[in-house]
């Protein structure tokens, strides 16, 4: 809205639709004349469409494209502009009209946007959005995946390591066979036994 000059700014976009109410004292201008118009210049406002007076007057009266109603018992008064083009951009008024006197219930600045098609937008920008919208889950459902791939390189690396070390001490007790040899070796006490045996019945005959 427009402080200065009492003047709501509406948008709309080509080909769609805008609604614009209208409110006024349902007791003093109920049965008074009500209507859209448009500004031609300070003194003129070219008449749109009119609302219904006295009967029916919930009912839409409509001119092309553009329609109003009047809910007396609210006091709103509706004006629907729909397939907007940008020829219908301007300065509108809702009034009322009683016995030659006009009152001016609000003016109304509308402007129709063009319509931006989606194919006109370059290719890579698209991309760049495409990639911008990846969602949150997404972003932590790569980060288990690299997670679970380090660790699993991780176990692989130890399992080649254990099975090269168990190779590594076959092949070292396979190419010294004397390691082996020495665990069947008699111990000290042994040798003692044998050589007492062998030299008790010589002394024996001595004696």
């Amino acid at each position: 809205s427009c402080a200065a000059e009492n003047v709501t700014l509406v948008y709309g976009m080509e080909g769609g639709t805008i609604s614009v109410n209208c409110t006024y004292n349902p007791w003093q201008q109920r049965w008074r004349e009500k209507s859209w118009c448009r500004q031609i210049d300070e003194t003129k406002c070219q008449r749109v469409v009119s609302a219904r007076r006295f009967w029916l007057p919930f009912l839409k009266n409509r001119n092309g494209t553009t329609s109003i109603s009047d809910n007396v018992h609210e006091g709103v008064l509706t004006v629907t502009m729909k397939r907007l083009k940008k020829q219908d951009a301007g300065l509108y008024q809702c009034k009322t009209d009683y016995l030659g006197e006009t009152n001016t219930l609000r003016k109304v600045q509308v402007e129709v946007l063009t319509a931006v098609l989606e194919t006109q937008m370059p290719e890579e920008p698209r991309a760049v959005h495409s990639i911008s919208s990846i969602p949150p889950e997404a972003d932590f459902t790569v980060y288990y995946i690299i997670v679970g791939f380090l660790v699993t390189k991780f176990m692989v690396a130890v399992l080649i390591f254990i099975i090269s070390k168990s190779r590594k001490n076959r092949e070292t007790e396979q190419n010294n066979p004397s390691l082996t040899e020495q665990q069947d070796l008699p111990f000290p006490g042994d040798l003692v036994e044998y050589a007492h045996d062998g030299i008790g019945p010589s002394w024996e005959s001595t004696a």
